[in-house]
């Protein structure tokens, strides 16, 4: 396998840059996630990274070994793409074989590594059928095992989940992290959707108009992100007045609130408010307040994140968004509710 690092990256289609100076490492054996939102430049990362795209300034490695240069071909990289480009007039079987006899493998070698990659993904049965006659996530196994067949160095995957309902993509994330961890080939994992780039990675990059805002574990992003976006983006995030380290605001999650009645409204109530809104999760319930007035060492001074756009911190509303496991252990309540809010 293969380490990768793009050192200070810069491209501009035409005279719009794309990627401003991007510093990016990815270790060896691991699944490195870029999630941003569409138009940061992730796809940008990924074709550069290929060889389908040359930067304007900046090196590309791998294994130390720079391959600014060099075309496609020579890069020894396994591509996924969002669509999954399978060949309409082949079988399964000769999609995953492409690749191989394109560089000429001797038949044997073919055959063996159409079997053994078929299995791998789960769709030996279905080597003679035609590739399009097959599900959406099938699809996308064959297309895993096309990329994985010639036994690259790196695996790119460009949004490959998208095109998937809900339920397929959840398994799809976890068929993806299997196979990866078996191969333990290098992978980059493209996406704009923070539960697959959380599930999924060792480690996630976020990106902001063609620059890296923060890498780190999943857990490292999510838990302590740097700064306002890179929070909103991974999720939900109130902001609390005065309540930081430095004294300025404190960014915090939905689930580390809690709702108590407010006549209880203790020591650590931040502020009193009405409940505007509950919404049943199964195993959470998200609450909505419209607080009233601080109580405590704080005040709730804006609306939660929706959607992975920070809210305007200029937002006069006074709303929160608490999440409350359903354990049976916290207090059930309705819209209309007099509550305080807490931290824990």
């Amino acid at each position: 396998m293969a380490s990768i690092a793009l050192e200070s990256v810069v491209c501009s289609y035409g005279e719009t840059p794309v990627l401003r100076g991007v510093d990016l490492v990815i270790a060896d054996g691991e699944l490195h996630t870029v999630l941003g939102p569409s138009g940061c430049g992730k796809t940008t990362t990924l074709r550069l990274i290929a060889g389908f795209l040359q930067p304007d300034a900046g090196r590309i490695l791998v294994d130390g070994r720079e391959v600014t240069d060099l075309p496609p071909e020579k890069r020894r990289m396994g591509v996924v793409f969002q669509n999954y480009a399978l060949f309409p007039q082949m079988t399964v079987a000769q999609n995953v074989a492409y690749g191989l006899k394109v560089a000429r493998r001797p038949k044997a070698e073919v055959a063996r590594a159409v079997g053994e990659y078929l299995d791998l993904v789960g769709l030996a049965e279905v080597a003679d059928r035609n590739a399009m006659e097959l599900s959406g996530g099938q699809q996308q196994r064959v297309a895993l095992a096309r990329a994985l067949a010639p036994e690259p160095r790196v695996l790119l995957l460009d949004e490959p989940l998208s095109n998937l309902d809900a339920e397929l993509r959840q398994r799809m994330r976890e068929e993806i992290r299997r196979i990866q961890r078996q191969v333990g080939v290098t992978t980059l994992f493209i996406t704009h959707d923070q539960q697959e780039a959380l599930a999924l990675s060792d480690t996630v990059s976020v990106m902001h108009d063609g620059a890296i805002v923060q890498t780190g574990s999943p857990r490292e992003v999510y838990e302590h992100p740097a700064d306002a976006f890179v929070a909103a983006f991974t999720g939900e995030v109130n902001r609390l007045r005065g309540l930081g380290s430095d004294g300025g605001d404190a960014l915090v999650r939905p689930e580390a609130l809690r709702l108590v009645p407010a006549a209880k409204a203790g020591p650590r109530a931040l502020a009193c408010g009405r409940v505007v809104s509950v919404r049943y999760e199964g195993f959470a319930i998200q609450y909505q307040v419209a607080c009233e007035g601080a109580v405590g060492a704080g005040a709730l001074v804006r609306p939660a994140a929706v959607g992975g756009r920070a809210a305007n911190a200029e937002s006069p509303g006074l709303v929160v968004t608490v999440l409350a496991l359903n354990d049976g252990r916290s207090p059930f309540f309705a819209e209309g509710d007099a509550v305080a809010v807490e931290r824990p």
